[in-house]
């Protein structure tokens, strides 16, 4: 007779020897790691230049116009969600600072929208990935800058579908437009792009 693990509890295994594998890693590889339902995703080349300056720039214009007790946040912990084996990165965060007040990774059920700048050299992270993961983490919000194309898109209004929760509302911009993310509107003008 053979017993083997249930699906939950081999996948809550393969998700904790991915996640202590990241752990261990992380400072030693270039870039960002993350784990979706694929399994780990690495981002080769550390964000800089234009990439980290629109996410400074986005972050900062957001907290022009949100209110005192919520932070457009660039920094770290991760969003993590166990039981769906997902730990993804955002570049910034719509946050209360008093859901910041733990220890660990933000629960993803806090974030009132994830805010991602678009890597020149992993661009389907952000644009398939995170657009399929966010939505399953309970992620209300999310917004995609791409300073590849000097354009982005705002997606909302989580649903279900056979494939999982899906956003059914997409809103392209393009630089130079305003754009609204959640219920604050910032101007999208010169963001830098990608040479």
């Amino acid at each position: 007779m053979t017993i083997a693990p249930d699906d939950a509890r081999r996948d809550a295994f393969l998700y904790q020897a991915m996640r202590d594998a990241v752990e261990r890693t992380q400072d030693r590889v270039p870039g960002k790691l993350e784990i979706t339902k694929e399994g780990i995703v690495h981002d080769m080349i550390s964000p800089g230049g234009p990439h980290e300056l629109t996410a400074a720039q986005v972050s900062r214009r957001m907290e022009r116009v949100m209110p005192e007790h919520l932070l457009a946040h660039t920094g770290t912990p991760d969003v993590e969600d166990e039981p769906e084996g997902i730990l993804r990165h955002p570049d910034v965060v719509v946050i209360a600072w008093a859901d910041m007040e733990i220890e660990g990774s933000f629960d993803p059920r806090t974030l009132i929208a994830a805010i991602e700048v678009v890597s020149r050299s992993n661009p389907d992270n952000d644009w398939i990935g995170k657009l399929r993961d966010y939505p399953l983490l309970g992620i209300p919000v999310y917004a995609i800058f791409d300073p590849r194309t000097g354009s982005g898109a705002v997606f909302s209004d989580i649903h279900p579908t056979p494939e999982g929760p899906r956003y059914a509302t997409r809103q392209d911009f393009l630089y130079g437009e305003d754009v609204t993310i959640a219920e604050w509107t910032i101007s999208t003008r010169d963001l830098p792009r990608y040479a």
